[in-house]
C-alpha cells in the first residue's frame, strides 16, 4: 500500500499526549478523541448507569462489569472504523486520476436543432400527418 504512513495521519506530539484523558489513552485511540467530559460519560456513566439498572433488580450485578467493558469496545471499534475510512478518503484522489485517465474524451460538435417559431407552452405538436376524423365519431 503506498501512501503516507500510517503515524503521519493520527500521531499526537508527546507533550499533547499525556494530556489526553486516561479512558483514551488506556483504550489507544488514535483517531478519535474524545474530551474529558465525554470519557467521564463513557466510563463512570456507564458504571453508574449499570449500577441503577442492578438496584432496579433489571438486570443482574454483572452489567456493572459488562456494561462499560462494552462500551469501551464499541469506542474502540468505532476508532478503527475511523482509521479505516481516513485511509480510504486518502486513496480517493489518486483512484479519481486513475479513472479520469481511463476515460475516453467527449466529442464537441453543434447539432441543428429546428426550432418552432408558433410553439405553446402546454401543447404537444406531432410531425405525423393528421388522420381525417369523421363528424360521427366526434358526436358519438
Amino acid at each position: 500500500m503506498t501512501g503516507p504512513n500510517r503515524t503521519a495521519w493520527a500521531t499526537l506530539p508527546a507533550d499533547e499526549e499525556r494530556y489526553r484523558p486516561l479512558y483514551a489513552r488506556l483504550l489507544g485511540l488514535r483517531f478519535v478523541n474524545p474530551g474529558g467530559v465525554l470519557c467521564f460519560l463513557f466510563f463512570e456513566g456507564t458504571v453508574a448507569l449499570a449500577v441503577l439498572l442492578a438496584l432496579a433488580e433489571l438486570v443482574t450485578w454483572w452489567a456493572v462489569l459488562v456494561l462499560p467493558a462494552v462500551v469501551a469496545a464499541m469506542v474502540k471499534l468505532n476508532d478503527m472504523v475511523a482509521a479505516i475510512v481516513v485511509r480510504s478518503a486518502a486513496l480517493v484522489p489518486e483512484q479519481e486520476r486513475d479513472r479520469f485517465r481511463r476515460q475516453m474524451e467527449p466529442v464537441v460538435g453543434r447539432a441543428r436543432v429546428e426550432w418552432i417559431s408558433h410553439s405553446v407552452t402546454g401543447v404537444v405538436i406531432n410531425a405525423d400527418p393528421a388522420r381525417p376524423t369523421n363528424r360521427s365519431d366526434r358526436l358519438d
